[in-house]
């Protein structure tokens, strides 16, 4: 999966603001508001230029006409695996899609440190994928592209593999011009002239020669009316350490030159900026398909390649991460039509996990899935959670599905009975696919599948009578709303004994701007629903409950009114048609919801049971059945809990959660 963050570096050789440019309050992003220079220079608009049938007292600013041009910049090739190749290839489709005036290197172009015959096989695929720009590129040689190794020392050319690099990619040092503009290659590994060693690590070899630093200086000379001048070597000089303290000479020259904008170099694999020195900025690249840790990606370890823009007074430097660059032309409207057929493609999981309390199993689990598109997909299909309560074999499947196909992914669930004694994870799997376009593939975001849960209460008779025991603090049940819905009707219920009230007490709840509950505020009993834009309460005039008393509450909306009965007699009711307005909120037990979906305003006590209806059950100042309540979307018993669930007996299997560890307590 690529590093999918642009990093722009924005470096400008004018002066840098003293202080960044205000920023937003509500965009809450500090990156990259650092600015090195002037705002561009613009024009106002006039009749030749600019054009509109519209009166407006605006006046657009216009760009000003002078030239302007971009390259690019490639890190390291070598260090890493073989397969490096195609991060380099990678980096031509993103640079053909820029369509910059050329690419530079900074040397260490191929694996190299082997014999000719190695050497010049990676050449030739070096070369093979550079030759794919549409644009030229210029070569650096780096100490990998020049230091031969071989087992027979006699067999060493002379100068080492000097004469093949320039034979196959061009002069050790050179420079050329473009738009008023100098480029110049150095070469750094020249080696010790009294030895002949080379190496990187020792100040006696990495000095330039006198032919090379004449040369230098007679070209600088000869550039002298350039806007900009950049220089080009592999090693990094200036860092010092092995490299010695030669490059001074070389800086102090660049210096004199008052023209030279910059100094790029490689090999250390990591992007590092130093500077701006005397007006010069000195950049070293990180790779381009060479060795790379990725330690730090976003602070410069990773495959990337620099955009230079060049202006008269100034330049501008981005890197951009290998392959983030996108083709507009390829996202058509087909493309994005698979992708999000991809994206919701229906996947199965069956059978539902089966878990009866205080019992271990073994399950085996089977994930259906299935390919909608016109093309290939990838999928790896691994755990996500299943902390230390569930075990899973194997940890992972990954399969290529062809279009319109389906394909099945099995795993085996064990278990222990101390799993569904105590709190648990429902078991799940992440869902990564890749739809495989030609020549590219896209990333699906990932999926996150739960295993369906079949939750098997212990028979009847087998089982103490219970009930939930809430502390007024942190505990809750919650049932996410997508597992039952409420249309015109309905009846809410519960049964319950208190040991305190508090000032706002929810009982069964989920009004957030919407829904409805029963609340037990300072032992007054409420039924509230929002019908018709607001709240209708059915609110009892005085407190009428008692604590360490078992109550029944229930409240009822018939369509056009709200009923509250308190053990069996109506005490509170209120009138108005309307629709019903819901919330995508959990039904919350023992407490109110907020606006996050947790709990709030906690009860202390204990919950027999809770019912969801929906129709209106009771009418009459006496509870008198309705309608026989054959068909709740809710009920919950309390009578026992299989980890962290508390299951509901209904057809919905509406499952309670418990947040703060509810447990079940035997009563009379």
């Amino acid at each position: 999966m690529n590093f999918s963050r642009i990093l722009v570096l924005g470096l400008c050789l004018s002066s840098a603001f003293a202080d960044p440019p205000p920023i937003n309050p509500n965009i809450g992003h500090n990156h990259h508001h650092h600015r090195h220079g002037d705002k561009h220079e613009t024009v106002e608009p006039t009749a030749d230029r600019f054009d509109t049938s519209r009166k407006s007292k605006v006046k657009l600013p216009l760009p000003n006409e002078k030239d302007a041009f971009t390259f690019v910049v490639y890190g390291d090739r070598t260090g890493g695996p073989d397969s490096g190749v195609s991060i380099l290839a990678d980096a031509v489709r993103d640079t053909n899609l820029l369509e910059p005036d050329f690419v530079m290197t900074v040397g260490d172009l191929i694996n190299g440190y082997s014999t000719e015959d190695v050497w010049m096989k990676q050449m030739k695929e070096f070369k093979s994928i550079m030759n794919e720009l549409a644009c030229p590129w210029f070569p650096v040689a780096g100490n990998h592209d020049i230091y031969w190794r071989g087992k027979d020392k006699s067999q060493k050319p002379e100068g080492e593999m000097e004469t093949a690099y320039e034979m196959h990619f061009g002069p050790l040092w050179y420079a050329f011009q473009h738009k008023n503009s100098w480029f110049v290659v150095l070469y750094s590994d020249e080696g010790d002239p009294k030895t002949g060693e080379r190496t990187f690590s020792k100040p006696s070899a990495q000095k330039i020669s006198p032919e090379q630093f004449t040369w230098l200086d007679q070209t600088l000379t000869k550039a002298n009316e350039a806007e900009h001048v950049f220089i080009f070597l592999h090693h990094p000089r200036w860092l010092g350490r092995g490299y010695g303290d030669d490059w001074e000479r070389v800086h102090k020259r660049l210096k004199k030159a008052g023209n030279v904008s910059a100094v790029f170099a490689g090999h250390i694999h990591t992007m590092r900026y130093d500077g701006p020195r005397d007006g010069i900025e000195y950049v070293t690249l990180a790779t381009t398909g060479g060795g790379q840790s990725g330690a730090i990606p976003q602070a410069g370890y990773l495959h990337h390649y620099d955009i230079v823009t060049v202006r008269k007074d100034r330049i501008s430097l981005a890197a951009v991460p290998v392959g983030e660059v996108l083709d507009v032309r390829e996202i058509t409207g087909d493309l994005v039509a698979q992708v999000n057929r991809v994206k919701s493609s229906a996947v199965k999981i069956k059978p539902p996990l089966a878990l009866k309390s205080d019992q271990g199993g073994q399950h085996t689990v089977t994930v259906t899935l299935t390919n909608p598109s016109d093309r290939a997909i990838a999928t790896v299909l691994s755990q996500a959670t299943l902390g230390s309560a569930f075990t899973c074999q194997p940890d992972h499947h990954h399969a290529t599905i062809k279009p319109g196909e389906s394909q099945d992914f099995a795993f085996a669930l064990s278990w222990t009975a101390t799993t569904t004694k105590g709190s648990f994870i429902t078991p799940s799997f992440n869902l990564d696919v890749e739809y495989l376009a030609k020549g590219f593939s896209y990333e699906i975001p990932r999926r996150t599948l739960t295993v369906p849960l079949d939750l098997q209460l212990t028979k009847n008779g087998a089982l103490p009578k219970g009930a939930a025991r809430f502390n007024g603090m942190n505990q809750a049940l919650a049932i996410p709303s997508n597992r039952f819905k409420i249309a015109r009707e309905m009846t809410l219920e519960c049964r319950f004994k208190a040991e305190a009230f508090a000032d706002r007490t929810g009982l069964v709840t989920k009004t957030e701007g919407s829904g409805y509950g029963i609340f037990i505020t300072d032992g007054r009993p409420q039924f509230s629903i929002f019908i018709g834009g607001e709240y209708l309460n059915a609110l009892a005039d005085t407190p009428l409950l008692k604590v360490d008393t078992w109550h029944d509450l229930a409240g009822v909306y018939d369509g056009t009114e709200a009923r509250l009965y308190l053990d069996g007699k109506l005490v509170a009711s209120a009138s108005r048609k309307g629709k019903l307005k819901d919330n995508r909120f959990p039904l919350i037990i023992g407490g109110d919801v907020n606006g996050q979906g947790k709990a709030e305003s906690h009860f202390t006590g204990l919950i027999d049971w809770v019912r969801l209806s929906p129709t209106a059950l009771y009418s009459g100042p006496e509870m008198t059945r309705a309608t026989v309540n054959k068909n709740a979307i809710i009920d919950l018993p309390l009578d026992e809990n299989i980890g962290p669930w508390h299951p509901d007996v209904s057809p919905s299997k509406a499952h309670a959660r418990s947040t703060g560890g509810v447990m079940i307590e035997t009563i009379d």
